[in-house]
């Protein structure tokens, strides 16, 4: 893993080693196993991940399994996967609910101090007592329950005697606290429901706010690093820590969370464009979960740059996702091969050429990486260019093919357009064109020059595939508001998002296994798209165009 930049965590975790506080630096990557990963995600994990690596510390992969309402092995899975993807090893593999009977334990220690109560009022009625930024909270009219009966009734929680939201566990804190994490959380409630780790052994489970703390201070973390928006509950994080008594004291650090332009960034967004059918699952290539990035062809060394670039900070401004493309970029350039492919194809006649010769051409595999060597291109009388390479009545300046120009085949020869051939509704569907055989590439012909050069693809030997070309999934860049209808976000997602062609390519690419990379001519980085392409069916996704106007 490469060596983070200074930043404030690493300052203060050099800081913390320097003075003794801490002999080893201990992280976590704690996800919530209710869906599938994406990209703010990674950056979490690459400063968790990577920071204790460059201080020789551990970090523990832990699964914040708390709400088994919304949790499933699946997430699990994909989760395991996705770090280990990324180019991360964790240390120790952890989930939440190993430690239910100690944080059962020591809420009960809370009881027993008159800090937790079990309160009767519904959801609601806790949210309206629980007051406003400007106002003051109230107290339940439960709060002043004996430390008997509370233990009492948290017994019978535990042991199913009650209905789910029947009673909660409360803490209690301070109503008139400014922070209103601080008035009266609640720190368990009660849900009915089989677990996928302990199965139906609990009906009662910890609060995230609750839980999370304790599991820190359990492992023996050092730095809980965390996003921004969890800073207001941090005085409630301390509490739980020291009012529990916990002998490790963590301490919660906050960054900026990663937004990026053009992509949602919420696992509940993200969830209900899967089971509305908006996307063909959580790795779709449109998707910005780690595995749709996978499967669109994104590497992990293109994001591991990504993150780095952008840095460790307190603010969370969105970033210009064609930074992300610019790194993949960068990051496939000198990587991949480079071949030919036609994406939306139109037969070619070289009608000079000889009938049933099949010419092997020579080309450089990637002119910028000689060291990856050459590949032959089969070259007949019948080829497949690009429609889009040719125009009956071509706009001035218009340099490629069009009856009675002349273009440069890549790696080939000149070709010139002689004759238009067209169907019944008049649409084009076969040009004849003549060759000129003293204009071998690589021969050093110098006789004339022609101002274009399109690619193409030998028909008899072509190989059938299919071409996915994405744009961004959601056109909207703003964050969707709090206050604003939960699905309104749909309303911007881009009904052209995915464009299916069928072409052909190179013969040579016949033998490519899913997750092959290669640079086709003009068209940009594709990958062997890993679910869909079958023995007898290639299918590649595009992961970026050629170039772009971004700038670092």
């Amino acid at each position: 893993m490469e060596n983070q930049t200074s930043n404030f965590i690493k300052d203060t975790m050099i800081k913390d080693l320097e003075s003794g506080k801490h002999q080893k630096i201990v992280t976590r990557f704690p996800p919530e196993p209710n869906g599938y990963l994406h990209i703010g995600h990674a950056k979490s994990i690459i400063i968790n991940f990577g920071l204790a690596d460059e201080f020789n510390g551990l970090t523990n992969l832990r699964f914040d399994d708390t709400n088994p309402l919304k949790e499933d092995i699946e997430f699990v899975n994909s989760i395991k996967e996705d770090v280990k993807w990324l180019g991360f090893e964790w240390d120790n593999l952890f989930f939440a609910s190993d430690y239910f009977e100690e944080m059962y334990n020591r809420a009960v220690l809370l009881i027993e101090k008159g800090l937790a109560y079990v309160d009767d009022l519904s959801a609601e009625e806790i949210r309206e007592y629980r007051g406003t930024l400007t106002e003051p909270g109230k107290n339940s009219p439960y709060r002043d329950r004996s430390i008997e009966e509370n233990l009492e009734l948290f017994k019978k929680m535990r042991a199913g005697e009650f209905d789910n939201g029947q009673k909660v566990l409360r803490a209690k804190i301070d109503m008139s606290s400014p922070n209103i994490n601080l008035r009266d959380p609640v720190i368990y409630r009660i849900s009915h429901v089989t677990h996928h780790n302990t199965g139906d052994k609990w009906c009662i489970y910890p609060m995230y706010a609750f839980a999370h703390p304790l599991e820190d201070a359990i492992e023996g973390v050092t730095h809980s690093i965390c996003t921004i928006e969890f800073e207001d509950q941090r005085p409630l994080y301390n509490w739980v820590v020291e009012q529990c008594e916990m002998e490790s004291t963590p301490q919660q650090i906050e960054f900026g969370r990663l937004n990026v332009t053009n992509t949602v960034m919420s696992k509940r967004k993200l969830k209900q464009l899967v089971e509305e059918g908006f996307v063909d699952g959580w790795d779709d290539p449109r998707m910005p979960t780690i595995s749709g990035m996978r499967r669109k062809g994104f590497t992990p060394e293109s994001i591991r740059a990504f993150v780095k670039e952008t840095g460790v900070h307190k603010g969370s401004g969105a970033v210009d996702s064609q930074m992300l493309e610019h790194y993949v970029r960068e990051d496939l350039k000198l990587k991949v091969p480079r071949t030919m492919g036609i994406i939306n194809p139109l037969k070619v006649v070289i009608t000079n050429y000889p009938e049933g010769q099949i010419e092997l051409l020579d080309a450089e595999i990637n002119p910028e990486n000689p060291d990856m060597g050459m590949r032959k291109i089969p070259f007949s009388r019948e080829i497949y260019i690009e429609k889009d390479d040719f125009m009956e009545n071509p706009p001035k300046k218009y340099f490629r093919l069009f009856p009675g120009n002349e273009v440069r085949l890549k790696h080939a020869y000149f070709i010139k357009c002689e004759e238009v051939i067209k169907d019944a509704n008049g649409e084009v569907v076969e040009l004849r064109c003549t060759y000129d055989p003293e204009t071998k590439s690589g021969t050093g012909f110098t006789g004339r020059k022609v101002k274009g050069t399109i690619h193409w693809v030998e028909a008899t030997h072509a190989v059938p595939a299919e071409f996915r070309l994405y744009e961004p999934l959601i056109l909207e860049t703003k964050e969707e508001k709090e206050e604003e209808v939960k699905t309104s976000f749909l309303d911007h997602v881009n009904p052209n998002s995915l464009e299916v062609l069928q072409g052909f390519v190179e013969p040579n690419m016949r033998e490519s296994r899913p997750q092959d990379k290669f640079q086709f001519f003009r068209h940009g980085y594709f990958n062997v798209d890993p679910k869909d392409t079958t023995v007898d069916k290639l299918v590649f996704n595009r992961i970026v165009s050629l170039k772009s106007s971004f700038k670092l």
